[in-house]
């Protein structure tokens, strides 16, 4: 199973625009994080310098300062937070600065939540196994930053959109995912470009294939007209 009680987990969100701070609220609360937030410089330092969080999701633009000195300060602190910076700004010279000065991750607005969800589990797992980025989920266990899949220990080959399924449904256990979901997580903004889903059919077709062949502990199920969830035991 995967090593994480989501209900202990402390979200920080550090965001001036009100609209997307409480749909990103909103979003994480349903994933059962327990959320706190900051609209601006001072207000998040205050927060940071009193608590720790497991992640903090940080705006660059913020009103009173940037979100690049909170990075800083967290650093002066010697402060172990995950960082997912989020910001409109996607210039490489900011998101080069703001991993250099302790960032875990670098999101560019506009995003879909549920890329953001998954980017805050695999933050947090990352924290949790001292820096090392690995999923594990029964005997399935996955290295995101190298693209790559084992299964008892054995490489299992997959193409890039199986890859970025079976990512989601690693990150989302036990969680019923519709069609429309699934789609906008996996194929973002070229999803509108399909017909049907026939696209998602075959590839979780193919992966629910390669999954059983290599002897995985992990099912995934099709829940008939709505779509699919990831059994584990």
């Amino acid at each position: 199973m995967l090593h994480q009680r989501i209900t202990d987990m402390k979200i920080l969100i550090i965001e001036d625009e009100l609209s997307l701070r409480q749909t990103m609220i909103r979003s994480l609360e349903k994933e059962r994080y327990l959320v706190e937030s900051a609209s601006t410089y001072q207000e998040a330092l205050f927060k940071i310098s009193d608590y720790d969080y497991d992640c903090i999701i940080l705006d660059i633009m913020l009103p009173g300062g940037s979100g690049l000195s909170i990075l800083e300060e967290l650093k002066t602190l010697h402060k172990k937070d995950s960082v997912i910076i989020v910001s409109a700004k996607d210039s490489l010279e900011d998101k080069i600065k703001g991993l250099n000065l302790g960032a875990d991750d670098y999101l560019t607005k506009p995003f879909h939540l549920a890329e953001l969800n998954a980017r805050v589990k695999s933050a947090i797992r990352r924290k949790q196994q001292s820096g090392e980025l690995q999923l594990v989920l029964e005997n399935i266990c996955i290295y995101p930053d190298k693209h790559s899949v084992f299964i008892n220990d054995n490489e299992l080959i997959l193409n890039r959109k199986e890859f970025d399924l079976l990512y989601y449904f690693v990150t989302n256990p036990d969680r019923l995912i519709s069609k429309d979901t699934l789609a906008e997580a996996v194929w973002g903004d070229y999803m509108d470009q399909a017909d049907s889903f026939d696209f998602i059919y075959s590839q979780v077709k193919n992966l629910r294939k390669k999954l059983k062949t290599a002897g995985a502990l992990p099912e995934i199920k099709a829940v008939y007209g709505y779509g699919y969830k990831m059994v584990a035991e």
